[in-house]
């Protein structure tokens, strides 16, 4: 028989809620509780239990507990337990542990206060899934954000995803939900069971902020292996500022991981490009690699940039350790790593953040507000602070854990506008009535703000195809705080001037010419992406006009423009080897194009183009500066040829640019130039080994006292055809410069 008391201190409505799994406060039921006199009632809920004991924390039986009802059991133990653990006779086994209902609150004050305003920077160290200790006992805190849920329960293989099991606390001062399971090893998948607002049971919800997850298709959260990785990068961190200083060269080789190279077909690994790209791209001689977002993401279509873990790498290729190691390679051989972020919207997926707790919790309510129209997605409500601290948190994850040396910020237009890619009435104005999003310049304003503060030496990016103003203008003056911009109006105008075919290109010279126009208005990135490679744009190699010959000696013309003109640069991977396919994130770029001459040649010039605009100041020390740039022939469009100096600083040789996008050679052609003396001919695009006809200028020349251009000097130039040559000041000025040859006037 059944003790009568087992029901003490419990209704039937009580017993149903927690047997029912909708029980919004389940601390009040399960757990130690004092009932009459000096006894203690336990109750645990085990459906399926064939027997449970009540064991002290040095190993004594305590008490036998009773069946209650529907899996609810009841023991009673004489005044305080103490820590206590539950020995459960399953039918397949027993298994041992502390009660997660004998533990008190597990947020701390400060922690619960900063969640609650929006400023908490480390997320994933407060909620998630924590591998921890309470109280001496080993085990794994969860915490998720879901205010507005009825219940939230965490569920997974070790409650054979039962959420009436482990139903959660709520603190109700910022809206979390929290429990410590004991004894639960790190690796178990895990979810969240929610029953929302309206008491409708949610498809399970993967952990926002969890640091792992499981292989796609698959969506569990992992919980993470706490220990610590082992970096190897003190000198590069310690060296970071200047390497990534604005006066340093910023050369960018972009790369989508899982269809760089595979290893005989296999799946791509962290651990294989942490060898193998990253021998590559140190070969190269670019500084930094750029991955296409890695962030976890349920499609891998989308090639990341539909990403729903903003904390965790993807599983596709191995586990944030290996991750990190990549990074570590990295650095270790002097590379900077820079990560693809998507703060501007998320997918729609049941199991992702989408209507989190029966609420639009994320995302806004309203679609002319909360929906994104080109990829079908939602977009983050830029008004709520808990959204703004999720994002910020992110960001500082990566730069911080990861050790990443920037963040590039996709998509910055879409949130800047309200009505981008809006017709009439499908967007709602701004209080002013106007179309910027307020909410998002703030926000944006604030993430730039946090991150120059908590990593000041890690840079970030943004995709911005707007003129908004001061993108990379300093937050003091009113600007966003952005450290680049990418240059959208110098990709599309230069890439339209280089597919046409030659005999057009002198109308249209102005779109070489047009980026100097405003080039000092932002700090730019000059971008060949991987935009601009897929979706029946062509390869980059494939817009060349021409014959095979004119072909490869137009991408080799526009990559040494590209290189020599004010801003840093960045290329997507297979550009740098002609590729002439477009970019298919199911295959492999053609990097056996490197048994062809041609390709290779290509390969060689832009290898020869990092190592030159590393070693020359003049090509990289002031991107920024309009004293760093002076045209000599901007204006011979007949001809379709340019020539521009740059300069570094007093003590840096300056570079003489000089192109002929024409298939004719020109001999004798004058260019005037600022000082007498030794010029080199240092890089020249024709070049036999990089595949072109090797006619140049003999390596040396020496300017003579014939005025041209506005300058005191000039050089009597051969020109290549389809071809652009360097030449960099080589030699002693034999009398004093006169101070108006540097000074002198732009020509336009």
């Amino acid at each position: 028989m059944v003790d009568l008391g087992v029901r003490e201190g419990l209704t039937d409505g009580a017993v149903r809620a927690i047997t029912e799994g909708t029980h919004g406060d389940p601390f009040a039921i399960l757990g130690p509780h004092r009932v009459s006199g000096a006894r203690t009632a336990i109750r645990t809920f085990k459906p399926n239990a064939r027997a449970i004991t009540l064991i002290s924390a040095d190993g004594r039986k305590l008490a036998d507990f009773q069946h209650v009802e529907g899996g609810l059991w009841v023991a009673f133990a004489q005044g305080d337990p103490g820590l206590y653990r539950l020995r459960v006779e399953w039918p397949n086994g027993s298994h041992e542990a502390e009660d997660p209902y004998s533990f008190g609150p597990l947020l701390g004050e400060m922690d619960v206060y900063l969640l609650a305003e929006g400023q908490h920077r480390y997320l994933a160290d407060t909620l998630g899934a924590v591998v921890t200790e309470v109280g001496g006992v080993p085990g794994v805190r969860f915490a998720v954000w879901a205010p507005n849920a009825r219940r939230v329960s965490v569920v997974g293989n070790f409650n054979v995803w039962d959420g009436r099991r482990h139903p959660m606390r709520l603190r109700r001062e910022c809206g979390v939900w929290e429990l410590f399971i004991p004894r639960l090893p790190a690796g178990e998948a895990y979810k969240y069971e929610i029953i929302g607002v309206s008491g409708e049971l949610l498809p399970d919800k993967a952990d926002p902020v969890a640091r792992q997850y499981e292989l796609a298709p698959a969506t569990a959260s992992i919980v993470t292996d706490p220990k610590p990785f082992e970096w190897h990068d003190a000198t590069f961190m310690r060296n970071r500022a200047a390497f990534q200083s604005k006066t340093a060269p910023f050369s960018v080789y972009e790369v989508h991981a899982g269809s760089w190279q595979r290893p005989d077909g296999k799946p791509v690994t962290w651990r294989f490009l942490a060898e193998h790209l990253v021998a590559y791209v140190k070969h190269m001689g670019f500084t930094h690699i750029e991955l296409l977002p890695i962030m976890e993401h349920p499609f891998g279509g989308s090639w990341g940039y539909q990403p729903l873990g903003l904390f965790a790498p993807t599983a596709r290729y191995g586990s944030p350790a290996d991750f990190a190691r990549f990074v570590d390679a990295c650095h270790e051989a002097g590379i900077g790593v820079i990560l693809d972020w998507v703060p501007a919207h998320f997918p729609t997926d049941a199991h992702g953040l989408a209507h989190f707790d029966g609420t639009p919790l994320y995302e806004h309510q309203d679609p002319r507000e909360g929906f994104h129209q080109d990829w079908n997605t939602l977009i983050y409500n830029f008004g709520r602070t808990e959204v703004i601290g999720f994002l910020v948190a992110s960001a500082l994850e990566w730069l911080k854990r990861f050790h990443i040396d920037g963040l590039r910020v996709d998509a910055v237009a879409s949130m800047l506008y309200r009505d981008y890619s809006r017709k009439p009435g499908e967007w709602i104005p701004n209080k002013y009535g106007g179309r910027e999003n307020l909410e998002a310049v703030s926000f944006i304003k604030h993430l730039n703000g946090v991150i120059a503060h908590e990593v000041p030496d890690a840079l970030m990016i943004a995709e911005e195809s707007t003129a908004w103003p001061g993108v990379t203008a300093p937050l003091a003056d009113g600007g966003l705080g952005f450290a680049y911009k990418w240059n959208m109006g110098w990709m599309h105008d230069s890439l339209d001037y280089f597919a046409l075919e030659p005999v057009h290109r002198k109308y249209h010279h102005n779109q070489l010419t047009f980026a100097l126009m405003y080039a000092y208005s932002e700090r730019f990135v000059l971008p060949l992406s991987h935009d601009e490679v897929v979706h029946g744009k062509r390869s980059i190699f494939g817009r060349m006009p021409g014959d095979e010959w004119q072909r490869f000696a137009n991408i080799r013309a526009y990559y040494a423009f590209m290189w020599t003109h004010p801003g840093k640069k960045l290329t997507f991977m297979g550009n740098e080897i002609a590729q002439g396919r477009e970019w298919n994130n199911d295959g492999t770029i053609d990097l056996w194009l490197e048994s062809r001459a041609n390709n290779l040649g290509v390969q060689r010039l832009t290898r020869d183009l990092n190592t030159l605009y590393r070693a020359e100041p003049a090509l990289h020390a002031r991107d920024f500066d309009p004293e760093g740039f002076q045209w000599i022939v901007v204006d011979d469009n007949e001809q379709s040829t340019l020539a521009y100096m740059r300069w570094g600083f007093e003590k840096d040789a300056p570079c003489l640019v000089v192109g002929n996008f024409t298939p004719v050679p020109r001999s004798g052609y004058r260019v005037g130039v600022p000082r007498a003396g030794k010029w080199r001919e240092v890089f020249n695009s024709d070049a036999e080994i990089y595949g072109g006809s090797n006619m140049g200028n003999k390596g040396r020349l020496t300017a003579n006292n014939t005025p041209s251009h506005g300058m005191n000097f000039s050089l009597d130039l051969t020109l290549p055809p389809l071809a652009v040559v360097i030449l960099r000041w080589d030699g002693e000025t034999p009398a004093a410069e006169p101070k108006a040859a540097k000074k002198s006037k732009v020509q336009s």
